[in-house]
């Protein structure tokens, strides 16, 4: 396993009717990287996810999706942690962030949970010391219509947007796992100038 990532957990709602909307965006990612790594999400009971295991430059990574829906992310994650003994700051959480506009992707590590209530929940199970990609969806402009907002479809032009900040953060996922995250916040968030 690798120093710097050993599991990626995309945070989302499970249900059909959820799979379009912008709080799905961690699975979305998620999805995405095990289609480019040529891995299956296959489901597994125990730890209320769907799981599979992956390489990325030759290290093995696990994948997850929590199933228990959002705001209970938190048990699943530290399910898998506890029973393949990985450590905490080798977790990455992909979610949406509702304070970034469509079109920002960002990497951190540690801090607070920002009023996302599947980080609160990983922060409550897990502690805060992880690694979190923060995929722009855009705020609504009111706190009172945050939550219609983010379980709401995408809009073509945000999906879109959304869908090209996870191609690019795949894009650096190698860089993650061989240098840390430094390397990849450098790289992820230095955008070339004809790149906007």
């Amino acid at each position: 396993m690798s120093g710097h990532l050993s599991i990626i957990a995309g945070l989302g709602n499970p249900e059909p009717r959820y799979e379009q909307t912008l709080h799905n965006a961690g699975f979305w990612f998620v999805d995405a990287l095990a289609k480019k790594l040529d891995a299956r999400f296959r489901p597994e009971k125990r730890f209320d996810a769907e799981i599979c295991r992956a390489r990325i430059s030759g290290e093995e990574v696990w994948l997850m999706k929590p199933q228990s829906f959002m705001n209970l992310s938190g048990g699943p994650v530290r399910s898998v942690l506890d029973y393949y003994r990985l450590s905490t700051d080798t977790l990455l959480v992909a979610h949406d962030e509702i304070d970034l506009p469509p079109g920002t992707v960002r990497l951190k590590k540690g801090g607070g949970h920002g009023g996302h209530n599947g980080v609160r929940d990983v922060i409550g199970h897990c502690g805060a010391d992880f690694m979190r990609l923060r995929l722009g969806v855009g705020h609504p402009g009111d706190k009172d219509k945050v939550t219609g907002h983010v379980l709401q479809a995408a809009t073509r032009d945000v999906e879109i947007a959304v869908r090209r900040n996870i191609e690019e953060a795949i894009a650096v996922m190698p860089m993650l796992v061989e240098s840390g995250l430094n390397a990849a916040m450098k790289a992820l968030h230095t955008k070339m100038p004809d790149e906007g």
